[in-house]
C-alpha cells in the first residue's frame, strides 16, 4: 500500500491513508500504519505521531505531528473543534432531502456476543453532523458529511440512525454486502495554526468510489 503525502512541512504531515490499513497493529497481526512510521520520518529523527483516529476501513486525510509540541497543539485544535473536516460517504439507499443536520448523542455499549458498538442515547455524548446529498446512482447516494464533533463511529451511526441508511459495506451498522469495506473517505482537512498558515489537505476520491460511478465534483 503506497502512502501518498498530501501536505508536508516542518511540524506536520498529512497522508492519504488507504482504506483497510489500521493505525495500530491488529491483535491477529498483519500490516498497520505503525509499521510504516519509519518511512514517514522523511529525514527527521523522530517518528511522526497520528493526531486523530480514522477507522481501519476509512480512507483519506490523516494528520501526523512531527514533534511533541506540534502534537499537543494539533490535539488541542481537535478538542476545541477548530478543525474543519470533510468526509464523503456512500450510503446504501436514496435520500428524499438534499441536506440537513443530525444531532444524536452517542454512547458505547458492549456485549460478549457482538463486541462493542456506538448507539444513539439521550445520556450519551453530544454529536452533530451536517450532511449534503451530492449524487445518486443505482440506489446508492454519495453524501458529504461535515462533523462538528469527533465521536467514535459518529458518521457511521449518524448515517444509519439519522439518515436511515447505513454506509455501504458497513458490517456493524448496516451490511457488509455491496462493498469490501465501509465506504467512508476523509476527503478534506483544515487545521488552523494561529499566526502560521493553516494545514490544508485534500485527498482524491478513492478508486472504489469511482468504480461505483461517483466523482467528487
Amino acid at each position: 500500500m503506497e502512502l501518498e503525502i498530501l501536505f508536508e512541512d516542518g511540524e506536520a504531515l498529512v497522508i492519504d491513508k488507504p482504506g483497510g490499513l489500521p493505525l495500530d497493529t491488529p491483535r491477529a497481526g498483519g500490516p498497520s500504519l505503525e509499521d510504516r512510521l519509519d518511512e514517514l520520518k522523511l529525514g527527521f529523527h523522530r517518528h511522526p505521531a497520528p493526531v486523530h483516529r480514522l477507522d481501519r476501513d476509512t480512507s483519506g486525510c490523516l494528520l501526523l505531528a512531527r514533534n511533541p509540541k506540534a502534537l499537543k497543539r494539533f490535539s488541542a485544535a481537535f478538542e476545541e473543534k477548530q478543525v474543519q473536516k470533510r468526509y464523503l460517504g456512500i450510503v446504501a439507499g436514496t435520500l428524499a432531502e438534499m441536506e440537513g443536520t443530525i444531532a444524536l448523542n452517542l454512547s458505547k455499549v458492549s456485549t460478549a456476543k457482538d463486541g462493542w458498538r456506538m448507539i444513539p442515547a439521550k445520556k450519551g455524548k453530544p454529536a452533530v453532523t451536517h450532511w449534503r446529498k451530492l449524487d445518486e446512482k443505482n440506489g446508492l447516494t454519495l453524501v458529504e458529511f461535515r462533523p462538528e464533533t469527533g465521536r467514535t463511529h459518529q458518521i457511521r451511526v449518524h448515517a444509519a440512525s439519522g439518515l436511515g441508511h447505513a454506509l455501504l459495506g458497513d458490517p456493524v451498522y448496516g451490511s457488509s454486502k455491496g462493498a469490501p469495506r465501509t465506504m467512508l473517505h476523509a476527503a478534506g482537512l483544515t487545521v488552523p495554526r494561529g499566526d502560521k498558515e493553516p494545514i490544508v489537505a485534500v485527498a482524491p476520491l478513492p478508486k472504489d468510489f469511482a468504480a461505483l460511478g461517483f466523482s467528487d465534483e
